[in-house]
């Protein structure tokens, strides 16, 4: 009897009765009506997860069915999400659409759903998510478990994060920069500090401790003698200072705290390139949650610091936790260990350095000193300094002293050495003078009489900087000769001959080769600086290139702004043959198993656009600025007679507009020593006055310490080596014999 029902069903269904045959045509709408196609649910769920690694919330929000948002409100929606990414560390996700369940009215989908954490890595989940159709569309059901299955009933994420201490930061020799340490914060108390041989024995075991000569710190309290006002000396840490401990408890004035904080050496030895840490501030919390941080490290701020935050501190472990409703934990989820950070090794000399930050001491500036045939650098100095040490709250003498720091003015945090932007001054015409010999126009030889006026544009009449002294001109001279003594009549000469010749941007187009106007791509970043031409005055002004600005530039005038550092590296390729290598700040990272992930290779960026006869009439007339007669650095570097160091560079004094103008002093070294490699070296000191007169004097302390250790001779504002600085220094008799010189220093 079944068999016999079975067969009617079969020829009922052939037949067409009941539906249609597989070969039946399909039933057209009536004419007029369009069909809609229906939604495809997996295509919500798509955008609604894209929304999600956008981290649009709002965006996701307003995908939510009606009932849902009534449940809900954006903002309460919001945090859920931020919520869950700060306990996840989430950096990121991923999904794979797995399958779909479809009905008329509402749809499942499920997906694979890979939460990317910077703390435990990529954690993988089932999820499914309901829809709705509401008005032709699909829209979320949502409800918690939508993020995570695990998070049904009310449920939360913890996250146990653990991580290694800080990495070190050393100088190239190993010597520690920044480490973790006991620190010592010194201060003194003036009116309880001894009378005479107490003052006497307290000054020397400071200046001991401190690396300050005796006067120095005196200065420091002299005026305020009689008061309990504080004094800040600096920080030292407990290693050194127990060296010290039983004398200066012996004296008066002398007051101390430890604290445990990372510790920079020196007070800061080259803080503008090590830079600093510093608590994570409130508003930043989030953002470093997210990069798998608690929220009250301690993180780099500035210099390599900043720049190598990830390798010092090192990759974060810990586990994930389920919590309940009333935030219990009630599984672990995933877990993993942390992996150890990486030191840094700079390319710093850490004593060249410290000599360095004293040779400018006083002043407002920058000193750079970059191996001549590498690129590495041994010293970046930029003054103001400042204390790193002073931005650990846990330093008693934080609060004092971030105040005197920021009320002192002169931009202290500022880096004048990679991101300071400067006219270049005549140091600039090195530049000209190469453009000029390339040009096929002139040689080394060719002759110009350079009087004190220049006529030569139309309408105008500019003036030699002898006229300001009120000495002779220099007279018919050679190219050279006009490097050597810095003739501005005839670089000026050059200027509009080049553009009068056709060659219009022959000036911004060597100075571009130079490397200037464009970042010199060290590690801690720099300024691109600018070399003004004719498209940059079009797109500024909406004027034309023009004589004028030829003439200008020829000089290091005009529009021209350029960093220490790119000048430090272009007078190094004028010193190795013609090479510009990147400036480099780091010789190596490696971890304390000896992974090493880096090491220094020097990183050719191109060759300066120079024939060798070129580089050799430069290289001579350089060594003439230093050596000849009337060089304008002959007081200071005549080799042998006043220096024993073999020089080649070029003054500058770049004037700035209603102030004294910068003083420039760049140039490198050639000694050829098997044992020290040959240096170059940029000098500015702001608004000081002649370069031959501030900038070359603290060039030469600055080689003297490369090449012996010290520095040799005084400055002439100096009673002694580092002492009687005065708040604006003036020329005077040096205390070491000066030489005798025919040479009037340039502007």
């Amino acid at each position: 009897m079944l068999f016999l029902i079975v067969l009617m069903f079969i020829a009922s269904s052939c037949s067409g009765i009941g539906g249609r045959t597989p070969t039946s045509e399909p039933t057209l709408p009536p004419p007029g009506v369009t069909t809609i196609p229906a939604p495809d649910p997996e295509s919500a769920v798509e955008a609604f997860l894209d929304a999600w690694k956008e981290q649009d919330y709002e965006d996701m929000y307003s995908m939510l069915d009606p009932i849902t948002q009534d449940s809900i409100t954006q903002e309460d929606f919001i945090a859920r999400y931020e919520g869950i990414a700060r306990s996840i560390a989430l950096r990121g996700l991923e999904y794979e659409i797995v399958s779909a369940l479809i009905n008329p009215q509402s749809a499942q989908v499920a997906f694979r759903l890979t939460l990317q954490s910077a703390v435990i890595g990529d954690f993988i989940r089932e999820v499914v998510i309901d829809l709705v159709r509401h008005d032709e569309n699909w829209q979320v059901a949502w409800k918690e478990t939508a993020i995570l299955p695990d998070l049904e009933g009310g449920r939360g994420l913890y996250l146990n994060i653990v991580g290694p201490p800080r990495a070190n930061i050393y100088d190239r020799n190993g010597l520690a920069l920044a480490s973790p340490a006991t620190i010592v914060s010194l201060w003194l108390s003036p009116n309880r500090i001894g009378e005479d041989d107490v003052e006497s024995t307290m000054l020397r075991s400071l200046s001991r401790l401190l690396g300050f000569y005796p006067e120095y710190i005196r200065s420091l309290y002299d005026d305020i003698r009689h008061t309990n006002w504080r004094v800040n000396l600096g920080e030292v840490s407990l290693q050194e200072f127990q060296r010290e401990q039983g004398l200066l408890g012996s004296v008066g004035g002398v007051v101390w705290s430890e604290y445990e904080g990372r510790y920079y050496p020196g007070s800061g030895i080259a803080p503008h390139a090590v830079g600093y840490v510093a608590q994570i501030t409130q508003e930043d919390v989030e953002d470093y949650q997210l990069r798998g941080y608690l929220g009250d490290e301690f993180v780099g701020q500035i210099g390599i610091e900043a720049a190598f935050e990830d390798q010092l501190r090192g990759v974060p472990g810990g586990t994930l936790y389920l919590t309940d409703d009333a935030d219990n934990l009630e599984r672990m989820l995933a877990s993993t260990d942390f992996e150890l950070p990486f030191a840094i090794y700079s390319t710093i000399d850490r004593d060249l350095q410290a000599h360095a930050q004293q040779a400018i001491q006083g002043f407002t500036g920058a000193i750079v000193v970059l191996e001549r045939d590498t690129g590495a650098v041994l010293a970046l100095v930029s003054s103001p300094g400042f204390d790193p040490n002073l931005f650990d709250w846990h330093n008693p003498s934080s609060g004092s002293g971030l105040t005197a720091l920021f009320e002192s003015g002169g931009q202290p945090l500022l880096n004048r050495a990679t991101q300071g932007l400067y006219p270049l001054g005549s140091v600039f015409k090195v530049i000209t003078m190469a453009a000029a010999l390339e040009s096929d126009f002139y040689t080394g030889t060719t002759t110009y009489t350079c009087n004190g006026e220049f006529t030569e544009l139309p309408g105008q009449t500019l003036y030699d900087w002898t006229v300001e002294k009120d000495r002779p001109p220099h007279g018919t001279i050679s190219l050279i000769q006009g490097l050597e003594r810095s003739c501005n009549p005839y670089f000026w000469h050059i200027g509009l001959d080049l553009y009068n010749q056709g060659m219009t941007t022959a000036l911004p187009d060597m100075a571009a080769a130079f490397g200037l106007g464009e970042p010199t791509g060290i590690e801690i970043g720099d300024a691109a600086g600018l070399v003004p031409n004719p498209e940059w005055k079009m797109e500024t002004t909406g004027e034309s290139w023009a004589p004028g600005d030829a003439v200008q530039l020829s000089i290091g005038q005009a529009s021209l702004n350029v960093t220490p550092i790119q000048v430090a590296r272009f007078i190094a390729a004028l010193g190795n043959g013609g090479t510009l290598y990147r400036p480099q700040i780091i010789q190596s990272i490696e971890n304390a198993e000896g992974l090493v992930q880096y090491e220094f290779e020097p990183d050719v960026q191109g060759q300066l656009p120079l024939s060798e006869d070129t580089l050799e009439t430069l290289h001579t007339a350089m060594y003439l600025v230093a050596s000849a007669p009337m060089g304008t650095a002959n007081r200071i570097l005549r080799y042998p007679g006043t220096f024993p160091i073999l020089v080649a560079g070029k003054t500058g004094t770049a004037e700035v507009g209603g102030e004294d103008p910068h003083a420039w002093f760049a140039g490198y070294t050639f000694e050829d020593r098997p044992d020290k490699p040959d240096i170059a070296v940029a000098v500015i000191v702001e608004y000081q006055g002649e370069g031959s007169e501030w900038a070359a004097p603290i060039f030469r302390r600055v080689v003297e310490a490369y090449f012996y250790g010290y520095p040799m001779r005084t400055y002439s504002w100096e009673s002694e080596i580092g002492v009687l600085w005065t708040p604006t220094p003036t020329p005077g008799p040096a205390t070491a014999t000066p030489e005798p010189t025919t040479e009037t220093p340039e502007p």
